[in-house]
Parts: C-alpha cells; structure tokens; sequence
C-alpha cells in the first residue's frame, strides 16, 4: 500500500482528494499549508507527495525544494489552476514528476501517481499486508473484515482505517494527532469526540476476546495489545 502526503489548502478538494484515494488502497496524510506539510514529512515515510502550487506560509515550489534537500528521491507531483508554459516549466525544475491542472479528474490522478511510482521504483509491489491477526480475530484489509468464528463483522471506511493504524504499530503507541489528521483531515474539539466513539466501537467489536485491549495512553494517544 503506497503513502502519499497531500498538501492542499482548499479544505474541500482536499477531502475529496483524500477520500477518493484511500478508496483505491493509499494511505494518505493530508496537511493544509506547505509549512505543515514539511513538518509531517520524514524521509522513508511516503512514497509520493502531491503538492498544491499556491498555498499561504509556504507555496510549492519551495515546499518541493526543501523536500527534495530531506530526500532527493521522492517523487512530486504539482497541482495547480495555472496552465501557463512558464508555471509548468518552473514545477519541473522545481523537481516535479508530473503537473496537473485543476479541476482535477480523480482518475486521471489515480492513473499519474500510479505511472510516477513505476518510473520511481516505488510502485507497490503486492506484497504488502493483506490481513492482521489480532488475538482471535483475523482484519482483512481489503474488504474491510474483521473474522472470528466465522462470524464476519463489516467495518466502515473510517473504523477500517483507525483499526489499520494500530494494527500497523501493535504494542507501540499510535498518536491522537496522527489519527485525526489521516482518517479526520483536522484536530478539532469534534473530531476528537468523533475519535473517541470510533474507538469506543472498535473494542465492542473485539471484546470477544480478552486478551486484546486498545489501551487509552491519556492525553497521547492509543496502543493496540494482546496479553
């Protein structure tokens, strides 16, 4: 499963963008402004970043250089509502991959990253985790299932995900603002409450078995252990 950071200020293509991508199987991180975007990333973590040309604080292009100086490898790509010669000129020695014009069809995207990652060596290569098991219970990535007994529980796309990340770092601490930001889009009083019956219904779902527990690390974030 391929991780993209999306550096998008406008609030509902973002969304939208996020959406649509994890229903084709990415992870994605989406932060608002180029500023938060450099922040979030780490050298190793994503495979590709898709990055809005303008944006308050920091645009671009200068994201995409101070990027490139923390990983000289990582592919780009620019989306902007300039077609302009000149402005595409300039996203390609900024070291993009491809430039995508807004308004943007979500497939054609899908179609660009996937051709960027091939030329980049950092396609998936399906090898990646399909399923978890945790304690009794058998997570199916794909159809978002989880099994026990053969009883099969479906998960929304939202408790899918949250179920994924701690899956991901079994005993180890999954931090509340990682959560928010990759399955909400934004921290925010309500999207914490929102997080908190996510979780609440994510141990219904696994209470059948007592030797797993999502712990609550108070004012952190949430472990996922099997006794």
């Amino acid at each position: 499963m391929s991780s993209i950071l999306l550096v998008e200020d406008d609030h509902s293509l973002g969304y939208i963008l996020k959406e649509y991508l994890q229903m084709h199987d990415f992870t994605v991180e989406w932060t608002k402004d180029g500023e938060e975007g450099l922040q979030a990333f780490q050298p190793g973590k994503f495979d590709i970043c898709i990055l809005d040309v303008m944006m308050p604080k920091m645009d671009g292009f200068a994201l995409a250089d101070k990027l490139k100086d923390l990983d000289a490898t990582i592919p780009l790509i620019f989306l902007t509502a300039k077609s302009m010669k000149i402005d595409k000129l300039k996203g390609f020695k900024a070291g993009a991959d491809d430039y995508i014009v807004k308004p943007v069809d979500e497939e054609e995207l899908i179609m660009r990253i996937q051709a960027v990652l091939r030329r980049s060596g950092k396609a998936s290569s399906g090898t990646a985790t399909e399923s978890y098991q945790i304690g009794s219970y058998t997570y199916q990535l794909k159809n978002r299932q989880l099994l026990l007994d053969g009883n099969t529980l479906h998960l929304t796309k939202k408790e899918a995900r949250v179920l994924q990340m701690l899956c991901e770092a079994k005993g180890q601490l999954v931090e509340s603002d990682k959560i928010l930001r990759e399955v909400w889009g934004e921290n925010t009083y309500f999207t914490r409450r929102s997080m908190d019956v996510y979780i609440s219904k994510l141990r219904k779902y696994l209470s059948s078995d007592d030797a797993v527990k999502i712990q609550n690390m108070h004012g952190s974030g949430y472990i996922l252990e099997e006794a």
